[in-house]
C-alpha cells in the first residue's frame, strides 16, 4: 500500500518563519536527490510521525509536493531531546531500481544459554551498514542468540539476510560476545594478593634484622 505525505515548499527562510511553521504543527524539511534540485519544504508533523510508525525508520514514503509524488527515505533527522520531537527532517528521493545504502539495527532476540550459565552479554555492533533496493531496506535484522555460550561470539558472518541485502562490514567483525562470569572476580582476588600481606611481612623482617 502506497503511503503519502502531502508536503508543501517552503518560501520564507527567517528564523521566525520556522518558528511559525513548528508552532502550527509542522516539521521543516529539505528534500533531494542525485537529479533533483534541493528544495525547502515542511509537513504535518502528526502525519508524518504517523508514517513513520507505519513504515519504519527506512521505509520509502510517497511524498506529494505541490501535486507531484516522489519515493523518498528519511535519510537524517534533527530531534528535540527534552520535548522528543523532530524539528527539521531531510528527505532523499530515491530510484526504486537502483540500491541506495542505509543504517539497520540489530536486534539481539532469544535468551542465551552461557547468559544463563552465569555469563555476561556484550554487544560492541547495534546497527550495520547495508546496501539494496529502496523496499528491501530492513528495519531491523534479528540476531539469534540463544545458543552461544560462554566465550562464544556472533560475527557479522553469521547475519541472515536475503541474498540481494549486502552487509558493509567484514565477515569477522563481532556483534555480541558472551564474557566468562569470574574473569573480574578472579582478577581481583589476583590483585589483593600481590599487595597483601606477604610483602609487608617480608618488609618487617629486613627491617628488625638491620636493627
Amino acid at each position: 500500500m502506497t503511503t503519502v505525505l502531502q508536503a508543501k515548499e517552503r518560501k520564507e527562510f527567517r528564523g521566525s518563519t520556522l518558528t511559525r511553521i513548528r508552532q502550527e504543527g509542522n516539521i521543516p524539511a529539505v528534500f533531494y536527490g542525485a537529479k533533483l534540485e534541493s528544495k525547502p519544504i515542511y509537513f504535518s508533523e502528526k502525519d508524518f510521525t504517523q508514517l513513520i510508525k507505519k513504515v519504519g525508520r527506512n521505509g520509502v514514503i510517497s511524498l506529494d509536493l505541490d501535486g507531484v509524488k516522489h519515493n523518498v527515505v528519511l535519510s537524517d533527522y534533527q530531534a528535540n531531546p527534552l520535548k522528543n520531537e523532530i524539528i527539521h527532517a531531510d528527505l532523499l528521493a530515491v530510484d526504486m531500481s537502483q540500491d541506495i545504502t542505509a543504517n539497520v539495527r540489530l536486534v539481539l532476540v532469544g535468551d542465551a544459554q552461557g547468559v544463563k550459565d552465569g555469563g555476561v552479554m556484550q554487544q560492541s555492533v547495534h546497527e550495520v551498514s547495508v546496501t539494496a533496493k529502496p523496499d528491501l531496506i530492513p528495519q531491523s535484522i534479528d540476531v539469534d542468540i540463544s545458543n552461544l555460550l560462554v566465550n562464544e561470539t556472533i560475527s557479522i558472518a553469521d547475519l541472515k539476510t536475503s541474498h540481494e541485502i549486502v552487509i558493509n562490514h567484514e565477515q569477522e567483525e563481532v556483534i555480541a560476545s558472551i564474557l566468562p562470569p569470574k574473569q573480574e572476580v578472579e582478577i581481583d582476588s589476583g590483585e589483593k594478593q600481590n599487595e597483601g600481606t606477604p610483602e609487608n611481612e617480608e618488609g618487617r623482617e629486613t627491617q628488625s634484622s638491620e636493627e
